[in-house]
């Protein structure tokens, strides 16, 4: 019995020793969750960061810029003063710089087949310089000034007789138009135009402008001036007005 005594005190102070050992124990035991916390926010790629907002195709159209332009188009030529009327189809090139939100400097050049019973036969052509105004981004409105001329002739059977074959002349008006035209002359028009922005790079729309030409027909003959020995021709004027429609796709 003595010897059991010695072994209840040893059991009973090491329990004591444990109880008091406990706490510290459960205390440090969600310290654990800190370290590993700690340790992924080091591992962790930084705040988050937002990328810039990308720019809409419309608001890049409104760009300064190079332009570049194909169409395809169709129409009316009106002789004026007796001059022969005749339908135009052909393609045209634009070429020019948009400078503003609000404004482009723009080159046209139009090669367009003419032809029409008893009107104008051959090619009219065309090159302008336009000043465009921008009122929408896809309305704009331009009017051009350049030069404009026609290789061909007309189909009219009874072409005028100058009153004096030996020297040049050139007739009051185009009444009777020659059947031979070679000229160049000064050519306007007003135009508006409404485009789809189908892309950052490329837009595209329908096209519808008035036209004036002035063409300075000149028909030279084998014959010659006795006086001169300069070739003998005939001159007569050409005005026209005009309408016509394109279809234009314009890359920038």
């Amino acid at each position: 019995m003595a010897a059991l005594i010695p072994r209840a005190i040893t059991s009973a102070v090491a329990l004591a020793v444990a109880a008091l050992m406990w706490p510290a124990g459960a205390a440090a035991t969600p310290a654990a969750p800190a370290v590993s916390a700690q340790r992924k926010t080091s591992d962790d790629d930084g705040p988050v960061r937002f990328s810039l907002p990308t720019e809409g195709d419309q608001v890049a159209w409104t760009r300064p810029g190079f332009r570049f332009g194909l169409g395809f188009g169709y129409g009316r030529m009106v002789g004026l003063a007796g001059a022969p009327d005749g339908n135009t189809l052909g393609p045209t090139i634009r070429l020019g710089l948009r400078l503003d939100e609000r404004w482009s400097l723009l080159a046209s050049f139009e090669y367009r087949y003419a032809f029409g019973a008893g009107g104008v036969q051959g090619l009219r052509y065309m090159g302008t310089l336009e000043p465009t105004w921008h009122v929408t981004r896809r309305l704009s409105l331009a009017a051009g000034l350049g030069f404009g001329g026609v290789v061909g002739g007309s189909d009219n059977p009874n072409p005028p007789i100058a009153p004096v074959d030996e020297v040049s002349y050139t007739f009051p008006d185009a009444r009777h138009p020659m059947s031979s035209c070679s000229g160049v002359g000064v050519a306007g028009l007003v135009r508006g135009e409404y485009l789809f922005v189908v892309g950052p790079r490329a837009s595209t729309g329908p096209m519808v402008q008035l036209e004036l030409q002035w063409t300075g027909c000149v028909h030279e003959s084998s014959q010659t001036d006795p006086n001169t020995a300069e070739s003998i021709v005939e001159r007569q004027w050409w005005p026209h007005f005009g309408v016509s429609t394109a279809w234009i796709f314009l890359w920038r």
